[in-house]
């Protein structure tokens, strides 16, 4: 039955980094959530609690998620074609960092959240390469 509700209901819903491309673009969004995966993961070890171990297992699966999204939200958005002159490698930096961040949401394992930070930092030298903290940044960033 055709409702009018069901007339005003979008075909298709998307989601993106924002509603409205507001041209902000930072590997720090990711690189943040990295380091939260990392100091739960610490937390969690350090813990005899199993409900306490069982929210950091939660939570940090949670921001591994938001790293992947950040980065991918990066490597869409933010990256050109002509950045790709200057690092070639930057679709497989990025494709070997969101494969990482997945290690990360699926283990326990501290040397692979230091890993993806590291990667991370890869991501951050690339995008401030490019002009990212001035493009991106309405006062630029602390460094």
């Amino acid at each position: 039955m055709l409702t009018l509700r069901s007339f005003f209901r979008p075909a298709r819903i998307v989601d993106a980094h924002c509603d409205i491309p507001c041209g902000i673009y930072d590997p720090e969004q990711a690189r943040i959530e990295a380091e939260s995966c990392l100091r739960i993961i610490e937390k969690h070890d350090a813990s005899d609690d199993k409900l306490f171990r069982a929210r950091c297992i939660h939570v940090k699966e949670e921001r591994a998620e938001l790293v992947k999204h950040h980065l991918d939200v990066l490597w869409h958005d933010y990256f050109k074609p002509e950045h790709l002159e200057k690092y070639p490698n930057l679709h497989e930096t990025f494709w070997k960092a969101t494969k990482q961040a997945s290690k990360v949401k699926q283990s326990l394992d501290a040397g692979a959240a230091k890993e993806l930070l590291g990667m991370i930092d890869t991501i951050d030298e690339m995008w401030k390469a490019t002009g990212g903290l001035e493009k991106t940044r309405v006062n630029g960033r602390p460094s």
